[in-house]
């Protein structure tokens, strides 16, 4: 059983400011450093360090250099990055006083894949293997039905929601990882248990991983709620902490881990990553969230 992660690799330019900027406003930003980053190269990473064997598939252009050094260095495997001579992706990231942040994501190479170079990185993998997704590359309705036809475990999570994810039938997605914003673009619903209950209505087959920042996270099968509260921890930055939390609780289940055992181990990374800078520096390894734990 593989696990292949198709998906974004940015560079991260991050700003501390005092406050989230305004229309017609300059400010002067306290600090500035640049980290890789993407949704994608997060989770991979993230699985990494929680100790799973990960394939990462995606494309990186003429500044992409450092993203493929860290996937080495957290020995993601790159059979199956291939390179444009292109600018690659990248966000401008606002981290506020209260470490809330907000995203402005540019696409570049993330939004170039095509059919053919899928369906080659496809060919490799199988029934049963897994497939960690995430809406930061292009043709992902495709890649859905590719890989479901090969019957591979798709793993979502629908971040950025966009037009492109109602393009998706999302009753092929074996498990579905969204935090709350996700979850009432998706539902029309802000409360948690009514969001549980319309995705468990339009996607029965489908496991539901709904996490609600500092309300913690929920599971739902349709027959199953299981409730993880979160760490308490002094929070520095919020950017990476969905994608440890995902990263961490799918190596969780690879392993054979309850849901239970598997949504605490995610929340405690998870709260470990929010109290340092930065998206992957400040994702935990696993034998620092066991010693915690």
């Amino acid at each position: 059983m593989k696990v292949l992660n198709f998906g974004s690799l940015n560079v991260d330019y991050v700003y501390s400011v005092d406050h989230m900027i305004i229309g017609g406003e300059t400010q002067l930003a306290e600090k500035m450093e640049a980290f890789c980053g993407g949704k994608g190269l997060n989770q991979s990473v993230a699985l990494a360090r929680a100790g799973i064997t990960v394939y990462h598939a995606g494309i990186t252009g003429n500044d992409g250099d450092m993203l493929v050094e860290v996937c080495k260095e957290n020995k993601i495997d790159t059979s199956y990055l291939k390179y444009m001579p292109v600018k690659g992706g990248h966000t401008i990231i606002q981290v506020d006083k209260d470490a809330q942040n907000s995203i402005i994501l540019y696409g570049g190479t993330n939004q170039m894949l095509t059919r053919e170079f899928i369906d080659s990185v496809l060919s490799n993998f199988e029934k049963g293997d897994y497939i960690v997704l995430q809406n930061e590359v292009n043709l992902l309705d495709y890649i859905i039905e590719q890989a479901f036809e090969k019957g591979m475990k798709i793993v979502l999570n629908p971040a950025p929601y966009n037009e492109k994810i109602e393009e998706c039938d999302l009753r092929k997605v074996k498990t579905l990882i969204l935090n709350e914003i996700e979850g009432n673009q998706c539902t029309g619903e802000k409360e948690p248990e009514k969001i549980l209950h319309v995705l468990n209505q339009k996607y029965p087959e489908t496991e539901i991983v709904l996490t609600m920042g500092s309300d913690g996270a929920f599971y739902y099968d349709g027959v199953r709620r299981i409730f993880q509260s979160v760490f308490e921890i002094h929070a520095v930055d919020t950017t990476a902490a969905g994608d440890t939390f995902t990263g961490y609780y799918l190596a969780s289940v690879i392993k054979g881990q309850t849901v239970e055992d598997a949504l605490r181990i995610a929340a405690r990374a998870a709260a470990m990553a929010v109290s340092r800078a930065g998206a992957i520096p400040s994702i935990p390894v696993l034998e620092e969230v066991i010693r915690i734990l």
